[in-house]
This record gives structure tokens, sequence and C-alpha cells, in this order.
């Protein structure tokens, strides 16, 4: 029985068939061909015939037209269409044609420039003549081959961080690299939104105030997944006008999109079977009926406990003589354990990997048929790349959703018409947020003096407000027209593009003595996950934290066997700085405004594996963190509709109808914005202190904002009307996960939500 009749008989199996809401099968497509062109060099051409490559797909062959006119493109096509062509030729043919020439690619991770650098190897080892120096340059480059890279790479391929910390402050030392740099080549494009993508425009910024500096003006070429704002994202990205190609010409195989909301385990408080449950069942089955599957967990933490799951389920399970091996895949992982799992997923060692979205991007890890999606992604976007991981070599593959209890899981489970309708989501930056902005000028200055005729023109006025400050702390001056450094810091170092502190807590296996570093997390997460007496898990093996010096970056752990795990708990307090901007709406008034946010992990919960019981609690004694954002403010005064409903509850009441609406907005809120839950931050206020009414506040979890508040607020009363949509078609009495969450409160939130959507 070949893996198609399996998976159909999968499909109809009683264990699933009863819970599957949406079995819909997208055919398969026929691609759209061109021929090679004619002004492209030749041996280029022979080396992809001795590869298969016969002809070109139409938007391989549209990006070429675009890039020898001369202008920068975007390519928006799905996931293993074709996109590493797109950019491989014209810079290949560059390369080829002028011996000088250079270029540079970006790709997000290291795993990404790992899996490229093979990708152009086996075009340059395919024919004569393409003998060009390809070289990755990242964090794990040994300094031994980093000069040569430098001095002699015609392709040099790396990330945002490295060129962040590593290449921009030493530019130096890349002068013949960036006098000859023709194409700059950016991945994954879609990638880089909110605060990455704030900071990754800001490097492209820096980026090209060094090559105008040594004289070259390159062109971009990016590439991403399917987003509603594709040219206009781009464009703010690099900050230069690009041409759209979206139209894919690829071929594609036929896949199953299974939507699977689980059964219920308790219909009086209407609770279905877990996630991480049911998504391990779907798991196991695809495995036995030789599927190889590709499971996205939302955590480092799910990710473990899954793969855990699935491993002690298949162990006595053999398959063609050997057992199934299935690896939790994440960040943290070391460079050495992240590509002995990826190169097991290719050569067929591996059949099954857990994975956070690590692996949602376009790494090549073989033939994968069946992807599961263990709840909601956060966003469309993210979904279809992920369901994309599956039937990339052809043939028919599966998708296989599975909701979760929250609100915004059920809502799709409600709406599954309108799930395959919704249009992608727009991707946000926002490069001119004042806390990014100067972070960068500061390296901006180290890098290169800021002239005052730089700052008159373009958004210099941003940047020269920034000089202005960073002058006042001393560490820059103004002298002969000229912005200097006059610190003897690297500013590079103390800037993390992924989160908003750069102090990573570095996790030590103390274990008989072995004081190995086994993985690394940001500050803020290490408070939630690596506190005294957390349980970590790394690929399978738990370890008890015996200490967090979070002042010198560190985390000592040791090895344990314990029958749980342990989850954070965090406390917030939140202060309103200034009101910038009022939105009315059916219910009440919103108010856009810079807030001050105080958080506090203080407790943990012991979560038992197998049945998720809640064992107990224990206390975390760590300092709080505070950062300065945007919110928007949801306000009810007596007088609108919301005040005059809640005008009638006591304060508790009040609290059970504010927080229920915070529950709902929080989870609803990412199917309108290109975000994830834990993105936004909710606080309630029975009696606000300072807008004296009852207040529901939504505010960005990063310091300065990235435009989450402000897109909030221009789609307030649509939001409004779907988390009471959600309320309505829950089927439970008091409340539940599914909507303003267990403690109960549907009542007063759904009094109080009728009343502000004007019903």
């Amino acid at each position: 029985m070949n893996a198609r009749e399996n998976l159909e008989k999968l499909l109809e199996s009683p264990e699933f068939a009863a819970n599957i809401i949406v079995n819909r099968l997208m055919p398969a497509q026929e691609g759209v061909f061109a021929p090679f062109p004619a002004d492209l060099d030749p041996r280029i051409v022979n080396s992809l015939y001795k590869k298969g490559i016969k002809q070109l797909y139409s938007h391989q062959a549209e990006v070429w037209r675009h890039t020898q006119a001369g202008k920068n493109v975007v390519v928006v096509t799905p996931t293993a269409s074709g996109k590493t062509l797109c950019y491989n030729l014209p810079c290949l043919h560059a390369l080829l044609n002028d011996e000088k020439a250079r270029c540079l690619y970006l790709f997000p991770t290291k795993a990404l420039s790992q899996d490229q650098q093979a990708e152009l190897n086996g075009v340059v080892s395919g024919g004569e003549g393409l003998n060009l120096k390809i070289a990755t340059y990242d964090g794990d480059t040994p300094d031994s081959l980093r000069i040569s890279a430098r001095d002699t790479g015609r392709i040099i391929i790396s990330n945002p961080d490295m060129l962040h910390a590593g290449i921009l402050p030493n530019h130096p030392k890349w002068i013949k690299f960036f006098s000859h740099l023709k194409y700059i080549v950016i991945d994954e494009a879609h990638a880089y939104r909110g605060v990455m993508g704030s900071h990754a425009a800001n490097v492209i910024r820096r980026l090209k105030r060094v090559t105008e500096f040594y004289g070259s003006k390159p062109q971009f070429i990016l590439c991403s997944a399917t987003i509603a704002n594709p040219a206009q994202h781009a464009a703010a990205l690099i900050g230069e006008n690009v041409e759209l190609v979206d139209k894919n010409g690829s071929p594609r195989g036929e896949k199953r999109i299974i939507l699977y909301n689980p059964g219920e385990d308790d219909k009086v408080q209407n609770k279905r079977r877990s996630v991480e449950s049911e998504s391990r069942r779907w798991m196991i089955a695809l495995l036995n009926a030789g599927i190889k599957t590709i499971l996205f967990a939302h955590s480092r933490i799910r990710t473990e406990v899954v793969a855990s799951y699935v491993n002690e389920d298949l162990k006595n399970i053999f398959t063609e003589n050997r057992r199934i091996k299935v690896e939790a895949y994440r960040g943290g992982l070391l460079p050495n354990e992240r590509r002995e799992i990826e190169r097991g997923l290719r050569e067929g060692d591996i059949q099954g990997v857990v994975s956070t979205n690590a692996l949602e991007l376009g790494i090549d890890i073989g033939g994968l048929d069946a992807s599961v999606v263990a709840g909601f992604p956060g966003s469309f976007n993210s979904f279809w790349q992920q369901s994309g991981r599956a039937g990339r070599r052809g043939g028919t593959s599966v998708s296989v959703f599975i909701a979760n209890m929250s609100p915004i899981d059920q809502y799709i489970m409600s709406y599954p018409d309108w799930f395959f309708r919704k249009s992608t989501e727009e991707a946000y930056i926002d490069p001119d947020n004042p806390y990014i902005l100067t972070d960068h000028v500061k390296c901006a200055c180290f890098e290169l003096p800021f002239t005052d005729e730089e700052l008159e023109s373009g958004s210099g006025e941003n940047a020269k407000d920034a000089l202005e400050y960073l002058q006042e702390a001393g560490v820059v001056r103004h002298a002969d027209s000229k912005w200097h450094w006059a610190d003897r810091s690297y500013p590079a170092e103390g800037v993390s593009l992924r989160s908003a502190s750069a102090d990573n807590v570095v996790i030590i296996d103390i274990t008989n003595g072995r004081n190995a570093v086994i993985g690394e997390m940001d500050r803020p997460s290490a408070k939630e996950m690596l506190f005294l007496n957390a349980v970590y898990i790394h690929r399978g093996q738990q370890y008890i934290v015996e200490n967090l010096d979070i002042e010198n970056r560190k985390a000592l752990v040791r090895e344990a066997h314990v029958n749980y795990y342990t989850d954070g708990v965090t406390k917030t307090d939140i202060q309103v700085l200034t009101e910038d901007e009022r939105v009315s709406f059916a219910g009440g008034e919103g108010v856009l405004s810079d807030v001050l946010v105080r958080s506090q992990v203080t407790k943990f919960k012991k979560i038992k594996f197998g049945d998720e019981q809640n064992l107990g609690y224990g206390d975390i004694f760590l300092p709080e963190e505070e950062i300065q954002t945007r919110g928007f403010a949801l306000t009810f005064a007596p007088d609108t509709a919301g005040g005059k409903v809640l005008s009638k509850m006591d304060d508790q009441e009040i609290g059970k109808a504010l927080n229920g609406t915070g529950t709902l907005i929080r989870y609803i809120a990412p199917l309108f914005l290109l975000c994830d839950s834990r993105d936004l931050g909710i606080a309630e206020r029975v009696r606000d202190p300072h807008f004296r009414v009852p207040a529901l506040y939504i505010y960005d979890k990063y310091p300065g904002g990235t435009g989450l508040a402000e897109s909030l607020a221009q789609r307030i009363e649509l939001l409004l009307r779907a988390i009471n949509d959600a309320l309505i078609l829950c089927p439970c009495r008091n409340g539940c996960p599914s909507c303003v969450g267990p403690t109960g409160g549907k009542a007063a939130a759904k009094e109080f939500l009728n009343a502000v959507n004007g019903e």
C-alpha cells in the first residue's frame, strides 16, 4: 500500500474521521515554463542542464528581465516554487562576466545559510568555467576561514545579525567586497516584520551607507512567501522602489488540507482533548503509515514535551528493521545539533521532527509528506508556510491543522470557509521606532561619521534627533560639520536584532562536573523559563535549574527525571505616559498612547506530563522587567454604550467582563494583524487611575512599539465584532478556554460586548 492509500485509509478511520471538520483537496497545478534567456551565460545553462533543468518557470524568467533592466525586484511565490534560481541566475551571470563583482546573500537564520551554500555549490560544480568561491560568513565560521572569505569570496552568505555585529563595524577589512558589490539578496523577506524587520531595515540603511562610501550601488533581489503587501513591505525594508513578481509558474502536487477539532473530554465544561495529545496521535499514525511528518508546536517547551511523548510511544515500533526516530528542533540548539537533525531528515535517518517555527522557513529537510500544525501559529502566513513544508517533492501530501481550545482556533473551526477565503496579513515594520533607530544610529556613527549634508536629505531628520540625544549622553560629538563616535564601546555588541535585550543567558549543564554549554536564551525568556527549580528540557533530556545568574548571564542546570514541566506566571502593572490620538468606536473610545509596563515573574506552575494536571505552585524571586511601549486603551465612560452596561455591574462583574473581553482580544487579534498572541499584552482596570473609568489596555510587548497598537486602532470595530461572534458561537455555559477562559464571566462579557457592538 503506497503513501496515498495509507493516507486515505487514515482519514477514513473512526479514530479521526468523526472530528474532521474540513477535508479539502487542493488539486495539482500545471507549471508555466519559459526558455532560458538568450543573454544568460551559456556556462550556467550547461550546468543547469546537467542537473536536469531544461527550462525556467515563468516567474524565474520575469525576475531575470527586471534584474537585467537594473531594477530591484521582489518575488512572491509559494514554498518550493524555485525562488532560489530567481536570484542565483542574475548573481552568477554577473560574477562570470565581471571578475571583480561580488554578491551578498542574506538569510534570516544560520541554518538557511548553510542550506543555500549547499544548493549553490551544486550549481557551481555542475559545469566548466563556474569556479566561483562561495563562502558562508556567520557566527559558526571559524576564524581561520574568515580572512579568505572576505578577500576571495565572490558570494558571501550571511544573516542580518552577522552583517550588523561582525561585518559592517569592520568594513575597512571588506573594501574589495563592498567596492564591487553588485547584488544583495534578501531571502524570506516576510520573516523581517515587527521588531526584527524594523531592525533589519536599519541594518540595510547602514549597509547602503557603507557601499555608497566605497562607490557601489547594488541592486536588491528579495524573495517572500505570500503576504498582503509584498511590494510595500520590500520597499520599506530596503528604502527603495521594487518591481513585484507574484505570478507563480511552478507546478504543484495535490494537497489535502484537514481542519481537525479534537473531541470533547468534558461536555459540561466544554473541554476538548488537548492539542498536544491529538497532534501526538496524528503524528504517530502518520509515521506508522510510512508517511514522513513534521509537527509544528509553538514553544520550546511544547516542542520538547511532544517529541518526548512521541518517542516514548514509538520506542517498540520498527519499520524496515529500524526504529522510527523523531527529533525536536528549536531555537537554542547548538549548531552541530541543528545540522545533525537537518542531515538526518534529508538522508532518511530521522523520519519525523517536532519543531517550533524554526523550520517554517525554506530549509531543505528532504521529502516530507505530512505537516501537522498543533494550534493556530499566529498568522495565516505562518500556517501556509508550515503547511507548505509537506509536499516539496511533488506527489500527494497532507497538512493537518489541529485546533486547541483557544478562541482563535475555535473561531476558525466555526467559520472554516472564511478560513480558506481569508487573505494573508500585511507585514508591518517601523524603522523609525525611536529605540531601534537610536541603536542603529549609534552603530552607523561608529562605522562612518554622519555629515550635516547627509542628515538634511531623506530620513535624516530622525537620525539627527537621535544624534543630538546621543551627543547629550556624551557618546557622539559634532565637529567640522560631522558627527563622530566618541565612546570606547562597540555599540553593535549591545544591540540585539531579535529581542528587546542583547543579554543572552548561557545554559550550562553541570551534571557530574561537565560544565558544558547546551544552549542559550534571551534574558526576559530566561526569567520565565530558567528560574530556580524550573524544568528545562533539551532534546528530550530533563534538567532542573539550580541557579539563574542574571547579572553574569548564565544558568546552571543538572540532569533530572521528573514527571512534570514548569511554566512561569507573570504579573503586570501599566502607566500612561502620553495621550496621542483618540479613536471613537460604537461602544466607547480608544486612546493611542505611550505606556510604561512593568512585569515580574512571581510564581510558577508544575504541570504533570500526560494529563496536564496542575501539581502546584512555587515562588520566583527575580527583578522586574520594565519597558516603555505603545498602547491602545479602550475606555468606557458612563455615557458610552459599554460604560452604561458596566455602570450597572459591581466591581467583580466589571472585572469579569473586561478580563473575558481581553482574553478574546489577545487570541483573535492575530487574525487581523501579522503577529503572535504573545506579541500583545493585555491589562484590564476596573477603575483606571489615569482615565478614571473602566479601561482595557492592549499594548505592544516591545520597547517603543512596532506598530501593532496603531494597526489595532484602525481595526478595532472589526475585532470587537469578531470576538462577539466567537463568544456567541461558544456552546459553554459560564466560560471555557475557547472563549473568556475557564474562570467564568461569560454572561458579563456577553452582555458587555453586545452593548459595545450595538446589539
